[in-house]
């Protein structure tokens, strides 16, 4: 069997990312994970991460793995505007959603990927972790926890290409779409894109990429971002 799935897909982009394959995506199933699947996975909960890789790898190989979860806000957490507002407990759980969550898939996940055939894992970031692009400053832990995923994928990626020479590992920024993590802070007389909209570009994207690629940070078209 060979499969793709997506992480996160109770979300906006995952479910999106969710049927677009299953509309179309050339796979035997399309798996979606999310804290209200069967198997239930929360991705800061190891052993669940554990038990959700052993559950996919029982029904095939996964040739596409597509992460889709994230934190930007909540009743509890907003994006900071100045040092003053860093709270470390709301860091700390920004980092956990972020970027140790996703550490944590590639872990489980990256080894069940195909050897000696083409294979994705693609992990969503944000433009707005670019150090480089980066001229506004604020949004501290949200910035800064998206930073520590690109550092991660580039590290798993680096890794991974010792063992799976055609896996393509990477970080995509899907752009400002309409779902419940970014919809507040969408700029005036800016539309966010449709979910579906986001879910097409991004599949497109990826399938402009080829090992050469592996590591790097790209937009939803496929083309490279700065670090």
């Amino acid at each position: 069997m060979r499969l793709a799935v997506v992480i996160g897909a109770s979300g906006g982009i995952g479910g999106a990312l969710r049927d677009a394959l299953a509309e179309g995506g050339g796979f035997d199933e399309v798996i979606g994970l999310s804290r209200r699947s069967i198997p239930r996975l929360d991705i800061l909960d190891e052993a669940m991460v554990a038990q959700a890789a052993s559950y996919v790898a029982r029904r095939g190989t996964p040739h596409l793995v597509l992460d889709a979860t994230g934190l930007l806000s909540d009743a509890t957490l907003q994006p900071e505007k100045a040092l003053r507002a860093i709270e470390p407990t709301a860091m700390a759980r920004s980092f956990a959603v972020n970027a140790i969550g996703p550490a944590l898939l590639m872990k489980h996940f990256l080894p069940l990927l195909p050897r000696t055939s083409r294979a994705v894992f693609a992990t969503l970031s944000a433009k707005v972790g670019s150090i480089g692009d980066n001229h506004l400053g604020g949004w501290y832990s949200y910035r800064a926890s998206k930073a520590a995923l690109n550092q991660l994928v580039r590290c798993a990626a680096i890794e991974l290409k010792r063992t799976h020479a055609e896996a393509v590992c990477v970080a995509l920024h899907p752009g400002t779409v309409s779902t419940g993590l970014s919809r507040p802070f969408a700029k005036v007389g800016l539309a966010p894109l449709p979910p579906d909209e986001a879910a097409r570009d991004l599949l497109a994207g990826l399938a402009r990429l080829g090992s050469a690629d592996t590591g790097g940070f790209f937009d939803r078209h496929g083309y490279p971002l700065p670090f």
